[in-house]
């Protein structure tokens, strides 16, 4: 097939005459939400009016990020990882008191993660089973439990269910808000267990020798997925040095969402960015192999819009417009 053949059969490119004042929250300013937020900004703001704003702010990408859109307060934020959002469509977990049924999603930017628990190797602890036995004092690191950081909601949702009780035994939790402060209490000896994600960071490799990391139990991931539609997923053979292959709490992707009032040509031309353009975002990650990158490049449209909440109409109109859309399987 010619490129012009091809070219003819991507969707079109947006052209909105009119300017748009457009608010956006990505993360705590220096991470990948930023990142994305600054590359929509860009590319939607040169297919809009001469005098488009378009301001992102500062965020945590969790529960409150979500809730910003819920209500009102944003046209368009990103959360990770972006199945937690589900649970804010019919409120369960922390959407309980308040829930967003008209959330929609414009598109999902794949980071493949996971969320993991790993033990100081010198404690001969090799399973879940072992450390409920043993019982040990542990200073264990992860994020704050605050009903809004997805880490932390999920690190000790998860430890709970699978009968761990790190203060009940003695031991003493190292709460942050983000994994590096995590990170730094292993390698610098303040903590002798883990509960966290972002493992494509370089500072895993750099700790994760001197860890055992355990396999979440079938039942307690079953658990989370009924209860909060939270997906499981494998950390392979070798990603940290000299570990086997385990099962986890899947903490993959970046949700771009939106609440169904969007104007629909705004939504399809947010969409058509993430599609068309993914070029801008994935020039910045390819100093590093995929597997390692913050961003799983190369990215695919197709992939982009298999979200695990409704797409807007509009962005809808851009993915099924793409060919292969209808043979690809539905998330």
């Amino acid at each position: 097939m010619s490129q012009t053949a091809t070219d003819a059969q991507r969707p079109p490119e947006p052209d909105i005459a009119r300017s748009l004042t457009l608010h956006l929250r990505g993360d705590w300013g220096g991470a990948n939400l930023h990142r994305v937020c600054g590359w929509i900004a860009q590319e939607l703001g040169d297919r809009t009016g001469p005098h488009t704003r378009i301001a992102t702010w500062n965020s945590r990408g969790f529960v409150d990020a979500v809730r910003a859109v819920g209500r009102g307060e944003v046209q368009v934020a990103l959360a990770t990882p972006s199945a937690f959002v589900c649970a804010a469509l019919d409120g369960r977990g922390p959407y309980a008191d308040e829930h967003y049924p008209d959330l929609r999603a414009l598109g999902v930017v794949p980071q493949r993660d996971r969320l993991v628990i790993g033990v100081r190797k010198s404690l001969g602890i090799g399973s879940f089973e072992e450390l409920r036995a043993r019982r040990p004092a542990l200073r264990l690191a992860t994020s704050v439990d605050d009903g809004v950081n997805h880490v932390g909601v999920a690190a000790l949702e998860l430890l709970a269910r699978s009968g761990v009780d790190i203060e009940g035994w003695g031991g003493e939790l190292l709460l942050d808000e983000r994994p590096f402060e995590s990170l730094e209490h292993v390698a610098e000896g303040r903590a002798d267990a883990i509960a966290h994600e972002a493992v494509m960071l370089p500072a895993w490799q750099e700790i994760g020798a001197d860890l055992t990391f355990l396999e979440v139990e079938p039942e307690v991931l079953d658990g989370l997925r009924a209860d909060f539609g939270w997906p499981d997923a494998v950390v392979e053979e070798g990603y940290f040095p000299g570990s086997p292959r385990f099962r986890t709490l899947d903490f993959s992707d970046f949700l771009v969402l939106a609440r169904a009032d969007l104007p629909e040509d705004v939504a399809y031309a947010i969409a058509w960015v993430l599609g068309e353009t993914r070029h801008q975002i994935e020039r910045q990650y390819r100093h590093i192999p995929p597997e390692r990158s913050p961003i799983t490049y190369p990215l695919d449209p197709v992939t982009m819009g298999r979200a695990p909440i409704p797409l807007h109409p509009g962005a809808a109109r851009y993915y099924e417009a793409l060919p292969g859309w209808e043979a690809a399987p539905a998330s």
